[in-house]
């Protein structure tokens, strides 16, 4: 029954990512940890289930042009190093999971409020990153710069909480490069989102052992085909219903995670 209950899981998230684009981990990470699966196994099998079901999108946009390699390697530059640094330092600054459960049940919380206001505020982000003047002048002129360090930046959160590979750095490539179309930021948000979860997630596993093969192939096998049937539901649900509807849940559940 539990296989089946994660294979239905798996289902479950893969239709909502298919159907809204919205980050299999800020949905899977929550409802793991919802059914009883330890915070620290829930995050680390949740960033390799989030390099496999990502892994295909880096081809497809690769195909379409759709990549911008040059910041996909400015991020990894930050994010990958960064996110091993992070896995070793859980591992020797701490006895046990026990003792860094509060560092990763607040860092979820707080990269799921992110992500939800990222989700409910893209369009206004978008615009007012297309201002040039101001601040915006400044970020733009240093955009390398910033990227990097931004890069540091999500592969500590996001090792800390497997969310934030997708909206949150979808969010910092719309400022940092408003002259980028909307699919190059997919693109390439998808392109750096599967080595720095693959990166996390082998650092679960290699230095803290929070990885879960079985619960992984169950949700696998529940998602992969449920993220092709979302997008093709995707013309038929209006998104404008649906992200909304996401982002308040991610909302409750980032406010319950960081502040409970």
């Amino acid at each position: 029954m539990d296989a089946l209950t994660y294979i239905l899981a798996g289902a479950g998230v893969g239709l909502a990512v298919g159907a809204t684009g919205v980050g299999g981990g800020s949905l899977m990470t929550p409802l793991l940890i919802l059914f009883g699966i330890p915070y620290n196994v829930a995050i680390g099998t949740d960033l390799l289930f989030a390099a496999a079901t990502k892994a295909s999108g880096v081809v497809a946009h690769q195909k379409l042009g759709n990549i911008q390699w040059r910041l996909v390697m400015t991020l990894a530059a930050g994010s990958i190093p960064a996110s091993i640094a992070t896995a070793f330092l859980l591992q020797n600054f701490f006895q046990g999971a026990n003792d860094y459960q509060d560092l990763l049940t607040h860092s979820l919380g707080f990269m799921l409020i992110i992500t939800s206001a990222v989700i409910l505020f893209k369009k206004r982000i978008q615009q007012a990153s297309q201002k040039e003047q101001g601040l915006m002048v400044s970020v733009h002129r240093h955009g390398t710069k910033i990227t990097f360090i931004s890069g540091i930046v999500l592969g500590v959160l996001v090792t800390l909480s497997s969310v934030g590979a997708g909206a949150f750095c979808a969010a910092l490539l719309l400022i940092l490069y408003p002259h980028l179309k909307a699919m190059q930021v997919v693109g390439t948000d998808i392109a750096h989102a599967v080595p720095l979860t693959l990166i996390a997630g082998l650092g679960h596993l290699i230095f803290l052992g929070n990885v879960d093969f079985t619960l992984l192939a169950c949700l696998l096998a529940g998602s992969l085909p449920a993220i092709h049937v979302g997008s093709r539901l995707a013309a038929k649900i209006p998104n404008s219903v649906l992200q909304p509807a996401l982002a308040s849940l991610l909302m409750l559940l980032g406010v319950k995670f960081a502040f409970l």
